[in-house]
């Protein structure tokens, strides 16, 4: 198992809950697929048509389901996650695959059904793979929100996404060349080759590139270590390997960017191969004050669960339908908007180097 960050750290009334729930999330990746925080209260019903002004629940029943539990990004994503369940007075609890692949989280999901959960909160490992049992839940009562990866629409109602996937991607982009002076060969490092947000990012990615100001990039090779520490570890290894001259690498996957930095700070390549990508402070801390990473950037994942939490409820009080236009609380947060296609933007990505790293704890 890849060792886990320090657990965000959330603010106000609910950190010590968040913390201590993180810590049990981290016991339960090891060994199990399941862990509950109950608050108690009676199960809701599923709400009807919208009313904004509508209450949430008590003791709404709410899952989430990432794409794995022994990631240490969906660790973070699930404290934030159940401490915004937790806040609320509802039952919440994290299950999950061991390994994402595209079929793991279909059993999960035709479970969650049985159990009458009020909602599901699942970001996917696959855009289709899912939806048929995502619909049979739907069927069932069951509200559906992915986050930090979507299925296609008709697997849900509300998407909670990070940011733009389109600033996201061109900002990737961005960060490597301004590293590399806008010259050489680069590659990108995905996590597993049906992931839907890493797919539209790179589709981005490809399109800044095409901007006359890229016209000494190239892109030699998109590779997938599967959101697995050593699968990344040796595609890093292979990317050099094939491409000598190689002077860049963009990993948006932090279980991948983690990896890449762990074999360039042991190489010759150190200070000669740009790494850059989407990874978590704590993670990458001694990879940027080591030199071997200028900088990187992503959004804090323990939001992005809590957001998905507060967007989750709101869903199953009938608060919101998943209609563009729609808004919402959530909680610390603030007030959301629903957009098109039900998507709902946590805000821009945060970047990180040498001068302010140190001012962020997740």
């Amino acid at each position: 198992m890849q060792p886990s960050p320090s657990a965000w750290r959330p603010r106000g009334r609910w950190a010590p809950v968040a913390l201590a729930l993180s810590f049990a999330l981290v016991l339960a990746a090891c060994g199990g697929t399941t862990k509950d925080d109950s608050s108690g209260g009676a199960t809701a019903t599923t709400a009807g048509q919208a009313n904004p002004g509508a209450q949430i629940k008590q003791g709404l029943k709410i899952a989430f389901l990432p794409k794995q539990l022994n990631n240490p990004y969906f660790t973070t994503a699930n404290t934030g996650g159940l401490a915004a369940v937790k806040e609320f007075g509802g039952e919440g609890k994290a299950v999950g695959p061991s390994e994402a692949s595209a079929s793991s989280q279909v059993s999960y999901i035709n479970t969650l059904a049985q159990q009458r959960q009020d909602a599901i909160v699942i970001s996917a490992n696959d855009p289709n793979a899912v939806v048929p049992a995502l619909k049979a839940a739907q069927g069932q009562g069951v509200k559906v929100v992915t986050f930090d990866s979507d299925t296609a629409p008709e697997g849900r109602q509300i998407f909670v996404n990070q940011a733009s996937a389109e600033d996201l991607g061109r900002s990737e982009v961005k960060l490597l060349a301004k590293q590399i002076n806008n010259s050489g060969e680069i590659a990108i490092l995905s996590a597993t080759p049906n992931a839907t947000n890493q797919n539209t990012w790179i589709d981005f990615m490809k399109d800044e590139l095409k901007k006359p100001e890229y016209k000494d990039m190239k892109l030699v090779k998109v590779a997938y270590g599967n959101d697995d520490d050593q699968d990344s570890f040796q595609q890093t290894q292979g990317l050099l390997q094939a491409y000598p001259n190689l002077k860049g690498i963009i990993s948006p996957t932090t279980v991948g960017i983690a990896a890449a930095a762990r074999y360039l700070s042991g190489s010759s390549y150190k200070g000669k191969v740009a790494l850059t990508g989407l990874g978590t402070p704590n993670q990458m801390r001694k990879f940027v004050q080591d030199g071997t990473v200028q900088a990187f950037e992503l959004w804090d994942p323990g939001k992005l669960g809590y957001l998905a939490a507060y967007a989750a409820a709101a869903l199953a009080s009938g608060q919101i339908s998943g209609k563009e236009g729609e808004g919402f609380k959530a909680g610390e947060l603030g007030d959301y908007k629903v957009g098109a296609k039900g998507e709902v933007l946590l805000g821009p990505p945060q970047v990180f180097d040498k001068q302010n790293i140190g001012q962020f704890d997740f």
